[in-house]
C-alpha cells in the first residue's frame, strides 16, 4: 500500500510540472507526429525526406493516434513519455525489491528518476522512456516468475517496435526458456519475438518498397552527419556514455554492486541485470561494427541496470547476516553516501542547467510558433519554400504549418541548391549564439547554410531568425 501510494504521487508530481513547465518534442518525436498526421490523413509519411530519422512503428501509431487531437498532439506525447519515466520508475524499484530487498529498490529507483539524461529524454518525447518501461516490466515479469514465457515476451515484442535494441533481448530471453518448454510454447514465443523485427521491416516496405529501409538509411544518415562510428570508437564511447547517462559514482556503485551480487548469490540469481548488461554489450558492439552512429541512447538499458545495481551496493547490507562482514558493508556504504552527497553538491550547476535547458526549449517554441505566423512569412510561402540552415527546426514547422516536405526543407545536403529558387523564405540564425548553436549549425551541415545573401535586405526579423525573401530582397 505504501508503494502504491508513493507511485500515485508521483504520477500525480510528473502531470503537475508537465503542466506547469511546457515542454516540447524532440526532432524525432517531432517527425513522428508528422507522419502519424500524414497517416490519418491518407498519406504515406515521408521516410525519405531528407535528414529524417528511423522510423519507430509502435511511435508511429501513437503518434497517428495523438495527432487525433490536433495542436495539442505535441504536448500529449510529452505527457505519454513523462508517464512513461514514472512507470520506468516503478519498474526499477520492482526489480530492484524482487532481486535484492527493499532498501536497494528505493535507492536504485532514486538514481534511475534522479537521472538528468532521463529526465531529459522525457521532456523532450524521446522514444527511449517508454521502452525502457516496457524492458524493466519485462525483467521484473521474469524475476517474479523465470520463464514466464507469454507476457514477458510480448512486452519485449512491443519494446522491439519502439528499438531494436530490444530484439536482442527477445533473442536471448526465447533462449532462456527453450529448457523444459514444448515446441508449441517453444514456436510461439519465436513467432512472437520475430513479431517486431518483422512488422518493422513490413512498415517500411510498405511505405518505401525496402523491407531494410531504417537499416540502410540510418547507416547512410550516421555518414552525412559525420558522426562517432566504428568499432574502434566502441570501448572509449562504452564507458563515457554510461557513466554520464547513470553519472559516475552510480555507475561505479553498479560495478561493485555487481560484484557483491554475483559473490552473494551466484549468477543465476543475477541473470536478468547480467542479460541487461550483456545485451547492451553486444548490441553497442554490433552497432559499432554496422558503422552506426554511437550514440549514449544505444545503451540506456544497461545503464538502468547498473542504477539498480548501485542501488544493491549501497544498501545491500540491510539484507546480510549480522557480524563484521555486515558491519564493514555499513561503513562503507556510509562513505558512498558521503561520497554521492559530494558528487551532488558539486554538480548542482547541472540543476541550473536542466531548469536553463527546459526554459529554452519553451522559448524555441514559442518563437517558431511566432515566426511561421507571421503574415510576410504565410505570404511569402505562396511563391516558395520555407527553408532553414539546418534540418532541425524543419519537422517542427512542418508541425505547426501542416506543410509537406516541399513546402518547409533545409538548405543542407546534397539538394541544397535546389531548396534556394526565386521565391523562397530563406530563414537564418542571426544575434543569439545559443540558437545559432543548437539551429543554425549541425554536424555534418556546412557553415555556408547560414550566411545571409550578400548586399540583401532581410523582410523582418523574429526574435533570433532573420528572413530573407528571395523573390523580393535579393539582388537583381
Amino acid at each position: 500500500m505504501r508503494e502504491r501510494a508513493a507511485l500515485a504521487a508521483l504520477a500525480l508530481a510528473a502531470v503537475v510540472a508537465w503542466a506547469l513547465v511546457p515542454t516540447y518534442p524532440d526532432y524525432d518525436a517531432y517527425h513522428h507526429l508528422v507522419w502519424g498526421r500524414d497517416l490519418t490523413g491518407g498519406t504515406s509519411p515521408g521516410f525519405e525526406d531528407p535528414f529524417a530519422p528511423t522510423q519507430h512503428p509502435l511511435y508511429l501509431a501513437l503518434a497517428a493516434l495523438l495527432s487525433l487531437f490536433g495542436e495539442a498532439a505535441d504536448r500529449l506525447l510529452v505527457l505519454v513519455t513523462v508517464l512513461s519515466l514514472v512507470a520506468l520508475v516503478a519498474g526499477a524499484f520492482a526489480l530492484g525489491r524482487a532481486l535484492f530487498g527493499t532498501a536497494s529498490a528505493y535507492l536504485g529507483a532514486f538514481f534511475v528518476g534522479s537521472s538528468f539524461a532521463f529526465a531529459l529524454y522525457a521532456v523532450r518525447a524521446f522514444v527511449d522512456v517508454p521502452f525502457l518501461a516496457l524492458v524493466v516490466w519485462a525483467a521484473v515479469l521474469e524475476v517474479r516468475r523465470p520463464r514466464r514465457g507469454l507476457a514477458t515476451m510480448a512486452l519485449l515484442a512491443a519494446a522491439g517496435l519502439l528499438r531494436p535494441e530490444a530484439w536482442v533481448l527477445a533473442g536471448l530471453y526465447w533462449l532462456w526458456c527453450l529448457p523444459g518448454s514444448s515446441t508449441r510454447v517453444r514456436a510461439g514465443l519465436l513467432a512472437l519475438g520475430a513479431a517486431a523485427p518483422l512488422l518493422w521491416c513490413l512498415v517500411d516496405l510498405a511505405v518505401t518498397g525496402d523491407p531494410l529501409f531504417s537499416l540502410t538509411n540510418t547507416a547512410a544518415l550516421s555518414e552525412s552527419l559525420d558522426r562517432e562510428r566504428g568499432l574502434a570508437a566502441v570501448p572509449t564511447t562504452f564507458v563515457t556514455f554510461l557513466a554520464d547517462l547513470a553519472r559516475p559514482p552510480v555507475a561505479l556503485a553498479g560495478v561493485i554492486g555487481l560484484g557483491l551480487a554475483l559473490h552473494r548469490f551466484g549468477p543465476r540469481r543475477l541473470a536478468i541485470p547480467l542479460a541487461l548488461l550483456g545485451a547492451g554489450v553486444l548490441t553497442f558492439v554490433a552497432i559499432g561494427v554496422a558503422g552506426l552512429s554511437l550514440i549514449p541512447r544505444y545503451l540506456t538499458v544497461p545503464a538502468v541496470a547498473l542504477c539498480v545495481l548501485g542501488g544493491y551496493a549501497v544498501m545491500g547490507f540491510t539484507t546480510a547476516e549480522p557480524g563484521p562482514a555486515r558491519t564493514r558493508w555499513r561503513g562503507a556504504a556510509a562513505g558512498a553516501l558521503a561520497v554521492g552527497v559530494v558528487f551532488v553538491v558539486v554538480k548542482a550547476g547541472s540543476f541550473g542547467a536542466l531548469r536553463a535547458e527546459l526554459r529554452f526549449i519553451e522559448r524555441t517554441h514559442q518563437q517558431v510558433s511566432g515566426l511561421v505566423a507571421e503574415p510576410r512569412v504565410v505570404a511569402g510561402m505562396r511563391c516558395g519554400a520555407l527553408t532553414f540552415p539546418t534540418y532541425r527546426l524543419v519537422p517542427d514547422a512542418r508541425w505547426r504549418l501542416h506543410a509537406g516536405a516541399s513546402e518547409v526543407r533545409t538548405r543542407a545536403g546534397a539538394d541544397a541548391a535546389s531548396v534556394r529558387p526565386p521565391g523562397a523564405v530563406a530563414v537564418y540564425i542571426a544575434g543569439d549564439e545559443k540558437f545559432a548553436r543548437r539551429f543554425g549549425r549541425a554536424d555534418g551541415v556546412a557553415r555556408a547554410t547560414n550566411r545571409p545573401p550578400p548586399r540583401a535586405e532581410p523582410a523582418l526579423v523574429h526574435g533570433p531568425f532573420v528572413v530573407y525573401d528571395v523573390c523580393r530582397a535579393a539582388p537583381r
